[in-house]
């Protein structure tokens, strides 16, 4: 309890839990634009 009152109440939990959620959302928005680039090769070829 002590740790997610560590990571959503002080400035630098909130700045972890931020670098973690952009972290994620990036790689989530990579894989699915290379797989659609891929996509579109494919249909080309």
């Amino acid at each position: 309890m002590k740790l997610l009152h560590d990571l959503l109440l002080t400035d630098y939990g909130l700045m972890s839990f931020i670098g973690i959620v952009f972290m994620i959302g990036m790689a989530i928005f990579f894989v699915l634009l290379f797989f659609n680039k891929i996509a579109l090769g494919k249909e080309r070829a």
